[in-house]
């Protein structure tokens, strides 16, 4: 028999959604719908109503649903339906808050706040303050909460004194969901009154002052948990609104008031493992303000809310030395949030003491606690912390980090630093290291890059070379030329970068054998480099290279021509032809200043790739003329690419500017 009910009940709810909504009946058979005694059902109607044709009807037919009193299941479907229906339902709930019935003015009321539209701001008004039944009344106040304005403000104001709790009650509520809040002489007389304290709390947070913050401290002294936890919510609402210059001040209030609670510690813990957020941004400033290192790992979990992750590194960073203890402790434990906020504090707070800690952590299983440990020994200004760090500079994912971390040690121990980069260079270490060594050891340790780009790995090899010319141009230059014959190609792909960055226009004869390198890498990095270094004399090397079938090759050779102004027009035209789109999107923007590019462009307003056809508009709209209009005009009629649309768009509207 059960089972019979709920196929029933099935089909009826199928029926409905698979309704056809616009044939004839259809209105009737939704309304009969809101009636049906399953919820899932009344649901099915009221969301069909909404998509009826002719509205005007079926929300007259709503509304005369709401005056049936004995169908609950019924008129909430009907109110339900009605809040979808936005701005043809507002006129109709207007004059339904003149009905006799004052539960129907009530509905009316309840639905036009869903609605939220501010056409019904001034009837609500009306309804606040003068219907004669308090329910009607509280409504009202309430749906102004969600309509808004000027008008509804200062209304909800003037209920403030009026004799009801409950409407006064309805009226705070609704100017703290506008963030509206009355003045703070106001806020002081309704924080006396039980009923309205925890709302008084909420709209005093909206008022960044400090004569404010001293009256949520008040809060945070009571006995009464909820009085506790809405004071703490306005502190984190006054901490989001108040200027950064207001907050030491407001901090002081708050420390204040704290240290006359041995209670707060716990209860602020407790807060700040709530899932209330804004419970959370409250504690985050009592913590701040309390600096127990005990609540460290609590508050760098709050980090998890990524919304208050700068108030959580605001409060971390308030917290003393002892505050790195807890988190150091509690790292492993930590969720990967939490861990990032306090690996950032952390590595702010250590000093040499922390050492043999940090050491201990660099034997944890997780890499992004390790990498905290070595940032954290970087900044510890500790010889003992140069040599864990070396046993970390063969470490593929360390050594970087552990170089870094090494180079800030190298401040007070430059001696013991350089020792150990050069000692981990024998051993084969990462190209980093040698880097490091430079900057560390300065122009002594230039014999030592040169005899690594001679004799050592490929990697270092490569990274010698580049070293060398960053610290000794002239020195660089020449070891880039000999580094050109390196059996590596990874070492010619640096020496060639060198020539390019370095070099000037002499070097041509140097670059034409880089172009015609056996590995693709140097031959890439060779036409970046003619470009850079000015060698005009590589032209023809370039032109020919423009139409290889490799759309790298091609790209950099038209990219090369255009940096040494020597982009002819025929080679222009035979880039555009090119197979690879990137090739004749870099041959329109190199071209996209002469005659000659635009005429081209224009060409190219009908090419098969909608991205060609979009940078062909671009150029036109940069640098055509009014001739151009036509083309660009005609291009647009019969562009179906929204992408290319919008480029044409833009284009036609510039061309006809000019």
């Amino acid at each position: 028999m059960i089972e019979e009910g709920r196929n029933a009940e099935e089909a009826r709810y199928r029926a409905l959604l698979e309704l056809d909504v616009s044939a004839e009946g259809a209105r009737e058979t939704l309304v009969a719908g809101l009636h049906d005694e399953s919820w899932r059902v009344r649901r099915a109607a009221a969301d069909g109503l909404t998509r009826v044709p002719e509205r005007d009807i079926v929300v007259e037919r709503l509304i005369s649903v709401l005056g049936e009193r004995d169908e609950t299941g019924a008129r909430n479907a009907a109110a339900e339906s009605l809040a979808g229906m936005g701005l043809e339902a507002v006129a109709p709930l207007v004059r339904l808050l003149g009905h006799v019935d004052p539960d129907q003015r009530k509905f009316a009321a309840d639905i036009l706040g869903q609605l939220g539209r501010s056409e019904a701001e001034d009837a609500l008004v009306q309804a606040m303050l003068e219907d004669p039944d308090l329910n009607v009344r509280v409504a009202a106040a309430e749906a102004l909460g969600r309509v808004g304005g000027k008008v509804s403000a200062r209304a909800l104001e003037r209920i403030l004194h009026d004799p009801e709790p409950l409407l006064q009650l309805s009226a705070l509520e609704s100017l703290a969901v506008l963030r509206h809040p009355p003045p703070l002489p106001e806020v002081v007389r309704l924080l006396g009154n039980p009923t309205l304290k925890r709302s008084a709390y909420r709209v005093l947070g909206l008022i960044p002052q400090v004569a404010a913050t001293e009256l949520v401290c008040r809060g945070l002294g009571a006995e009464s948990r909820s009085t506790r936890e809405a004071a703490l919510v306005a502190l984190g609402t006054q901490a989001g609104l108040a200027e950064p210059s207001l907050r030491p001040e407001m901090d002081a209030a708050v420390r204040l008031a704290l240290k006359r609670l041995p209670e707060a510690v716990g209860w602020v813990a407790s807060a700040l493992e709530s899932d209330d957020i804004e419970l959370k941004a409250g504690a985050l400033v009592a913590a701040a303000a309390l600096r127990e290192p005990q609540l460290a790992p609590l508050v760098a979990e709050v980090a998890q809310e990524e919304r208050l992750m700068p108030e959580v590194m605001r409060t971390l960073a308030h917290f003393g030395p002892e505050t790195g203890r807890e988190l150091l402790a509690s790292m492993d434990r930590l969720s990967f949030p939490a861990r990032e906020a306090a690996g950032h504090v952390l590595v702010e707070l250590v000093d040499a003491t922390f050492v043999p800690e940090l050491v201990q952590m660099l034997d944890w299983g997780e890499l992004d606690l390790k990498s905290v440990a070595v940032q954290a020994l970087g900044r510890t200004s500790s010889l003992e912390a140069v040599e864990p760090l070396s046993q970390l500079l063969g470490h593929p994912e360390l050594a970087g980090p552990a170089v870094r971390a090494l180079v800030m040690l190298a401040a007070n121990f430059p001696k013991p630093v350089a020792q150990a980069l050069e000692s981990a260079l024998e051993r084969g270490a990462e190209p980093a290291v040698l880097s490091a060594l430079v900057r560390v050891g300065g122009t002594a340790m230039l014999p030592l890059v040169r005899r690594t780009a001679r004799e050592a790995s490929v990697p270092l090899r490569a990274t010698a070379v580049e070293v060398l010319a960053a610290v000794d141009p002239a020195g660089g230059l020449e070891l880039a030329r000999q580094s050109l014959s390196d059996e590596s190609p990874r070492v010619r792909t640096a020496a060639v970068r060198v020539v390019g960055q370095l070099g000037d226009g002499s070097m041509a004869g140097l670059l034409k054998q880089a172009l015609a390198d056996d590995a693709l890498e140097v031959r890439l990095a060779a036409l970046e480099a003619v470009g850079e270094c000015g060698a005009v004399e590589r032209a023809a090397d370039l032109e020919a290279l423009v139409p290889h079938p490799d759309g790298a090759i091609a790209w950099r050779a038209v990219q090369a021509l255009a940096r040494l102004g020597a982009l002819r027009d025929e080679v222009l035209r035979r880039a555009v032809s090119h197979g690879d789109h990137e090739v004749v999107k870099a041959a329109l923007l190199a071209g996209a200043a002469s005659a000659e590019g635009v005429s081209v462009a224009v060409g190219l307003l009908g090419h098969a790739s909608w991205d060609v056809r979009a940078a062909a508009a671009r150029v036109l709209g940069d640098s055509g003329g009014p001739g151009c209009l036509p083309a660009t005009r005609a291009a647009l009629a019969a562009e179906t690419d929204s992408l290319a649309r919008r480029a044409l768009v833009d284009a036609v509207e510039r061309l006809s500017g000019r």
